[in-house]
């Protein structure tokens, strides 16, 4: 059985946040505890106001619950600006020990008058082709 990842979608003050999973077989080794999977990011501003990506947060938990968070400033080494009817779009990647986790957060937006506020990452699982077949 192949389970086809779907796309996950957050709406925060008229910015939406879809992510699209998918796993990395050729970067992973489950023989090692090693699995990696990619995803896709698409934000939409649909506001009215310009906004700018400051800081992300991510909270990154493996079947076995572990936690892992993470902060920093922007995404994939840049803080893009969002006028209204902007997209941005980028990709990046996340290793986890187990064959399944889950991952959500939110970034840091500023407006163009200084004000802050977190859109919702939504959360979307990560779940290895095949998962069903290495449990037992």
């Amino acid at each position: 059985m192949t389970k086809v990842q779907g796309m996950y979608r957050a709406l925060t003050r008229e910015i939406e946040v879809v992510v699209e999973p998918f796993y990395l077989e050729e970067q992973s080794d489950p023989e090692d505890d090693r699995y990696v999977w990619g995803y896709r990011i698409v934000i939409s501003n649909n506001s009215g106001i310009a906004v700018r990506l400051v800081n992300r947060y991510w909270n990154i938990t493996d079947q076995n619950g572990q936690v892992d968070e993470v902060t920093g400033p922007g995404v994939v080494g840049e803080q893009p600006r969002l006028s209204p009817g902007d997209t941005y779009e980028y990709s990046s990647g996340c290793p986890l020990d187990t064959p399944s986790g889950l991952m959500f957060g939110h970034y840091q937006m500023e407006t163009d008058e200084g004000e802050m506020f977190d859109v919702d990452i939504p959360a979307f699982s990560l779940d290895s082709p095949g998962l069903l077949r290495v449990l037992n």
